[in-house]
């Protein structure tokens, strides 16, 4: 796979429904947690997803006459992407939206590329901090800042549920790197190791989920929007969006198809306020363009021709020799 290709004009139908698509898949995954744990506890949540979500790309693998890894060495790997990559981020966010609003947890989303510098530059060693980079990683945090509304105070559950929500991205920052580190150069497909990872999280989570949670109800116990949503979370946004991803790095490019990232949040914000009637304070869409900014400038987005690609977020961690935007 080619992954400067850059469309020209006459393209844009190729690709750009697909990009679209994406993002409102990704950028609507917010609502529907927000709806799932009101009758599931954060962690059934995540498993019921998960195991949707798995399920899916082992149709889509055997479709495709794919397979999974054989090698014990990649499944080791892939266990610890599957935790801070799917289980533990997964989980967080639905911890989150009990105390905040989808939206916010849209933004909280977007500061993933953030924490994937730092541990890169220095944990993994798979970065370089140059002058650019750390100036957006400054602009970035600033804008963080600004979403909490630290100058209000902090404290009580709103402010708790924010943290859980950058706790989630943090994971996937520790997820992203480790990736690059450890099983860049692996032969399998993305589609390959996503369905891995998606199989080791949900064996994480069918363990955890009892003594955590309880043994998850039914889905003839709960209401028709939660099984819904959880169908929509895994099949859609865990499983086939996986898929349309790939195509869009495909047909558009990796640094094109990165840019995703920019437009999750404003999905996010989009769907909370027409399906939830949620609404923000005046400093949190502030601090999220502050982010989205320190995040361009620190990939280089900005002032460049052909910007790096952007790591991604909010979906199943993606293989390290395909780096996508989840």
């Amino acid at each position: 796979m080619n992954t400067d290709i850059t469309p020209d004009k006459a393209s844009l139908r190729a690709w750009l429904p697909g990009f679209i698509a994406l993002a409102a898949i990704w950028g609507s995954s917010f609502l529907f947690i927000k709806i799932g744990v009101a009758e599931l506890h954060p962690v059934q949540l995540t498993l019921y997803r998960v195991v949707a979500g798995a399920l899916t790309l082992l149709v889509v693998l055997a479709v495709l006459h794919d397979r999974l890894p054989r090698e014990p060495r990649v499944w080791a790997h892939l266990f610890v992407v599957a935790a801070f990559g799917v289980a533990v981020p997964f989980t967080l966010f639905g911890y989150g939206e009990q105390r905040v609003e989808s939206m916010l947890a849209g933004i909280w989303n977007a500061t993933t590329p953030l924490i994937v510098l730092p541990l890169a530059v220095l944990v993994f060693r798979t970065e370089r901090l140059t002058v650019r980079r750390a100036v957006g990683l400054g602009l970035g945090f600033l804008g963080v800042l600004v979403v909490l509304g630290v100058w209000e105070g902090i404290g009580g559950a709103h402010f708790i549920g924010q943290l859980m929500c950058f706790g989630a991205a943090a994971c996937y920052g520790v997820a992203i790197p480790y990736q690059k580190r450890f099983i860049a150069g692996s032969t399998h497909s993305g589609l390959s190791l996503s369905a891995a990872q998606l199989l080791l999280a949900a064996g994480q989570l069918a363990i955890v989920t009892p003594f955590v949670a309880g043994a998850p109800p039914l889905p003839t116990d709960l209401s028709a929007k939660v099984v819904a949503s959880v169908l929509t979370l895994g099949a859609l946004g865990t499983g086939l969006a996986f898929v349309i991803n790939m195509r869009n790095i495909r047909v558009a490019g990796a640094s094109t198809a990165s840019t995703v990232t920019y437009l999750i949040p404003i999905f996010a914000v989009l769907i909370g306020a027409v399906a939830l009637d949620e609404r923000l304070n005046w400093h949190q869409p502030v601090g999220a363009l502050i982010v989205l900014l320190g995040v361009a400038v620190s990939q280089g987005v900005l002032g460049r021709r052909r910007p790096r690609p952007v790591e991604g977020i909010g979906a199943p961690a993606a293989p390290a020799a395909e780096p996508v935007s989840r």
